[in-house]
């Protein structure tokens, strides 16, 4: 497996160790990492945190606690020498280890189009409209705007992890790089004034976990949870996370328990779409409700080129100027962007390569040199969703690798040349960006469903923006589960889970054909169905797990739950799929006949024989009748070792210190080495390993790095990891320079 990837890192070193007689992608022998170096690893713990802890002091006296946690996260975080983490693992009772983890963020149309204006005429148990009214939301996020006009009457506090104190409010321009992302998610939930969120009259409490620029750690998030928790909180939203596919993540075990002290917690999925295998933690909790994203009522761009029949979809850059030509419009071919090529195009749209050059660096050249607008095309195959640092004065669109090297082929036969926009109406389309599950370990079914995260206005510091991302999908959830819980205030959280997900509506692609589970889960939320639900089945998706082709008969048990939540005596049926293939037999109950509130365990079997099936996911959906509308269950197995990632989210950046550096990496499964090889990019010539690792646990491997010795300049890199004699590769480009204005003075993966 091979991903082709382009990172850009600004840093400050010298002098290039002498090069050895290797070619990429040959590598020689390795030498040994740097054991004095401190990280920061969290510590789950079985038993008393303290008593291990002094354990610990004992063995690792220069050890330093940073923070206990001992309310769904029993452990703390520590900071030590790398080659003390050994000898850690070695202190009885500690139970895991994982390093520190960075996380980032990821109306009028949205909101009515679920049905949230709609259910605020009917009325609860106590004759109270449904509006979320007493219903306690923790936003866990960037902090919100609690002056805001729309904000103000429904904010009641909250925590500031970041600052330690008591005034939860967005980063400031005075604090660093200000944010927005906090406000206007709880303006998608809440908000009351010029626009209404889902749940008008909710009451918000804001905790700030992520810092300026929107980033926080693991430690942070935890305790911002934690604290929630201990507020009485009903609902958290997370619209946050990582690119960690695992379900056993600290934030995602954190989110499992504050679920089972009876919180509702519902999280993004992530924006890393539209691959498999791309959802991330938090979003892989196995109780949260995880959320991708799909498109609500829009006019979508497409660009016709004269006499042709293609029509070329448009995807906007989050951050973009919407696309509203109405006009044709010349185009030209600029390569990859670059600001010498940006010749005679002014008021034209500039077609430019993906890669080299961050997005936004592309689009601002085409900008200066007075171009109407910036189209960039894929370099790998499919579509992509991007992003830019800012908003600029024109608009800036991506297109597929196909459509883009098709345009060009076609540019090139001609000397003038014009694109028309026209515009349709679509909805209920999953977005390129959402990210997509299955998890992996447990394989389970992620998301669980979709809500509108395209084009969605709501508030920011001191007014209106429309932003895209899963991050603007969750908090429609969490309005939903507020209004849910508001009509059954008895309802745990798994059986509000139940609700959403059991009325949500399967949706469809562009061709007419069903989005698969782990792009949808069970599909797109409907407010007033899911809070009048009288059957909950749960859980709302089964997995069923793997087997290899070799495996003889097998059978396997799954259980499901199922609620008569009416007011009348019913009797269900649970149907297995209509399509049986060769090779599986399904056994379910003949019926299930349950009084009013009463619930039942019903069994489901798979009678499989592996051999007969093709290696891969197979999926389907069983149908409980018997209710006011059938319930569906999407399933899910998989014959052989999924095709997953081995090796997923490197990334390269600046570490805590000056000089200081930092990779880190997702191994799924672990590996038996990991490395990272650096090469002459025009020769190929080996030049040295940055780093190496033996015998990596599963998890996420993050490494810190002191007094690198390289020149400044462009290097080829290759990182692998191998295991059981398979080897996966991520080939990338690492920039070393001192002056980081020649890049806009960040750090930015290079798309």
């Amino acid at each position: 497996m091979k991903k082709i990837c382009l990172l850009t890192i600004i840093f400050s070193l010298s002098v290039i160790q002498p090069v050895l007689a290797a070619k990429f992608p040959e590598r020689p022998p390795i030498h040994n990492e740097n054991a004095e170096e401190e990280t920061v690893v969290m510590v789950e713990v079985d038993g008393n945190p303290d008593e291990i802890l002094a354990k610990i002091k004992g063995k690792l006296p220069n050890s330093q606690m940073r923070k206990m946690f001992q309310s769904l996260f029993t452990g703390f975080s520590m900071q030590l020498k790398k080659k003390d983490v050994e000898l850690l693992e070695g202190v009885a009772g500690i139970k895991r280890i994982d390093p520190l983890r960075t996380y980032e963020v990821t109306l009028d149309e949205s909101v009515p189009f679920i049905g949230g204006d709609h259910i605020r005429g009917k009325l609860d148990k106590k004759g109270q409209r449904l509006t979320g009214k007493g219903i306690k939301i923790a936003v866990i996020d960037t902090g919100i705007d609690y002056d805001h006009p729309d904000l103000k009457k429904n904010f009641k506090g909250g925590y500031d992890v970041i600052d330690d104190d008591g005034d939860p409010m967005e980063t400031t321009k005075e604090q660093g790089l200000s944010t927005i992302h906090g406000t206007h998610v709880a303006g998608i939930i809440a908000a009351n004034g010029k626009i209404k969120g889902v749940a008008p009259e909710a009451e918000i409490y804001a905790y700030r976990a992520l810092g300026p620029g929107g980033k926080g750690t693991t430690e942070q998030v935890i305790e911002a949870i934690e604290k929630a928790v201990e507020d009485g909180v009903d609902i958290i939203n997370l619209s946050l996370g990582n690119t960690v596919n695992g379900p056993d993540w600290p934030t995602s075990i954190a989110l499992d328990k504050a679920v089972e002290k009876g919180v509702i917690a519902v999280t993004s999925n992530g924006n890393s779409g539209p691959n498999m295998w791309t959802v991330g933690s938090p979003g892989t909790s196995l109780k949260a409700i995880s959320v991708g994203a799909s498109t609500p009522p829009l006019k979508v761009p497409y660009l016709t080129f004269e006499s042709e029949e293609r029509e070329i979809a448009l995807n906007m850059m989050v951050g973009s100027k919407p696309w509203t030509f109405k006009r044709d419009l010349p185009i030209k071919e600029v390569g990859l962007g670059r600001m010498e090529d940006m010749k005679e195009v002014k008021n034209k749209l500039v077609l430019i390569k993906r890669g080299v050059i961050p997005f936004f660096e592309k689009a601002k050249s085409a900008q200066i040199a007075g171009a109407g607008g910036v189209i960039i095309y894929n370099n790998t195959p499919g579509e992509f969703m991007g992003s830019l640092e800012m908003q600029l004065d024109i608009p800036v669109v991506s297109i597929s690798k196909e459509d883009g090297e098709w345009l060009k082929d076609k540019l090139d036969l001609k000397e003038k040349n014009y694109l028309r926009t026209i515009y349709r109406k679509e909805e209920d389309q999953i977005a390129p960006f959402s990210s997509r599950g299955p998890v992996t370990h447990s394989w389970g079914v992620k998301p669980d469903v979709v809500a509108p995260g395209v084009a969605i206005d709501s508030t920011i510091p001191k007014g209106y923006l429309g932003l895209n991302g899963t991050s603007m999908s969750a908090p429609h959830v969490a309005g939903t589960a507020a209004l849910v819980k508001q009509a059954h205030s008895d309802w745990t959280p798994e059986e509000v889970k139940a609700a959403i997900m059991n009325t949500a509506k399967p949706i469809e692609d562009k061709d007419g054909m069903p989005y698969s589970p782990h792009e949808q889960g069970t599909g797109r939320i409907q407010v007033a169905k899911a809070v009048y639900a009288e059957t909950l089945v749960y859980p709302g998706t089964v997995g069923f797990g793997k087997w290899t082709r070799e495996q003889s008969r097998h059978k396997k048990d799954v259980e499901i739950t199922i609620k008569n939540s009416s007011q009348k005596v019913r009797t269900y049926h649970v149907k297995p799929p209509f399509v049986v293939p060769d090779g599986v037999q399904w056994k379910v109950p003949f019926a299930i006949t349950l009084k009013p509130g009463e619930e039942r365990k019903v069994p489901i079997t798979i009678d499989i024989l592996p051999g007969v099936f093709q290696s891969g996911i197979h999926y389907g959906e069983f149908i409980v009748e018997g209710g006011r509308d059938p319930v569906r269950v999407p399933y899910m197995f998989f014959i052989e070792e999924p095709n997953y990632p081995r090796l997923m989210a490197f990334s390269f950046e600046f570490g805590d210190e000056q000089g200081q550096y930092r990779y880190e990496m997702y191994l799924p499964g672990g590996a038996e080495e990991v490395g990272i090889a650096l090469y002459d990019p025009d020769t190929f010539q080996f030049i040295q390993y940055l780093d190496v690792k033996e015998n990596v646990d599963r998890g996420l491997l993050e490494v810190e790095l002191d007094e690198l010795q390289l020149e400044e300049g462009l290097y080829k890199t290759l990182v692998y990891a191998k295991k059981e004699g398979k080897e996966d590769l991520i080939e990338t480009m690492i920039y070393i320079g001192e002056d980081t204005e020649k890049i806009s003075g960040h750090n930015m993966l290079i798309r």
